[in-house]
């Protein structure tokens, strides 16, 4: 099988073997790569219970991050009495995602999915949707597989980092992925997840890196569940056939062009946007004390 470096090579790919996107992945890592579909679906198991355990403990821990200026979102959400009027599913995957975000800043064991600032994004989507939906774990993992062929292609044009392309090439990749897995553990098709990872980029495109104190904590930790929802909201537009108008590959063209144009000062480096506000100096002050 050809290399398949694009979105566009992907679906006739797809097309052409009546396959999900999942199935041509595990094709292409078993005649191209260094792995059978065997260890390819074990490895993703072992990322996918990583996964699981980093909610479990974060759901069960208030510790706060070394800052001590983040660590108890999570605790905060679960005890809140205002019922959510996005529904039970929408608001676990919001405890979720602060759950293992807030795992990634005590320096708990997480999976980077894409980074680790976005860690909490891919987890919350897949597993509090599948948990809610009876989801198997087989299928799950195929919606793993489907996400990490998605982060796969996105990165084949660009670097996956803040410091390249701002949170959009972290968080906003990342919520591509969440998309595409749920849209996946729906039955959408390939067409939909394609089109559910469109919807989902290109209008996250120009989200700016930031970090207060240099950390990965504020806004980090909170654009987790942001993105979660976001994700969700592409899913929902793409099943129901509502199409993005600029195709996924052009999308990523944009996306690599708007990290090139982004300042230097706002992509990881702490000297611009909110990392300069005056509560955000005020906070490093105190810190370096």
């Amino acid at each position: 099988m050809d290399n398949i470096n694009t979105f566009r090579q992907l679906y006739y790919a797809c097309k052409e073997k009546n396959k999900m996107i999942y199935e041509i992945a595990l094709d292409n890592e078993a005649t191209q790569g260094e792995y059978s579909e065997y260890h390819v679906r074990l490895q993703a198991k072992k990322s996918l219970d990583a996964m699981k355990d980093a909610i479990k403990t974060g759901l069960n821990c208030t510790e706060p991050s070394p800052s001590g200026m983040s660590g108890d979102d999570c605790d905060k959400l679960q005890k809140t009495s205002a019922k959510s009027i996005l529904g039970d599913t929408a608001q676990k995957m919001m405890k979720y995602a602060l759950a293992t975000s807030e795992q990634n800043l005590r320096m708990g064991r997480i999976v980077a999915c894409p980074t680790a600032g976005s860690c909490g994004i891919v987890p919350a989507v897949l597993i509090g949707f599948a948990e809610d939906n009876n989801i198997s774990e087989n299928d799950q993992i195929n919606a793993l597989i489907t996400a990490g062929e998605v982060g796969r292609l996105v990165a084949n044009k660009m670097a996956l980092a803040g410091a390249v392309g701002g949170c959009q090439a972290e968080c906003g990749v990342a919520s591509a992925m969440a998309t595409a897995a749920l849209t996946q553990m729906r039955g959408g098709s390939v067409k939909q997840i394609i089109n559910a990872v469109a919807l989902a980029l290109k209008n996250i495109l120009g989200l700016t890196c930031d970090p207060v104190c240099g950390l990965v904590e504020i806004p980090c930790v909170k654009r987790n569940p942001f993105l979660a929802i976001h994700a969700v909201t592409a899913s929902e537009l793409a099943m129901a056939d509502i199409i993005s108008k600029i195709p996924i590959d052009e999308v990523v063209d944009a996306m690599e062009q708007t990290g090139q144009l982004m300042s230097p000062l706002l992509k990881e480096s702490s000297q611009g946007g909110l990392a300069k506000t005056k509560t955000a100096i005020a906070l490093e002050k105190n810190i370096l004390k």
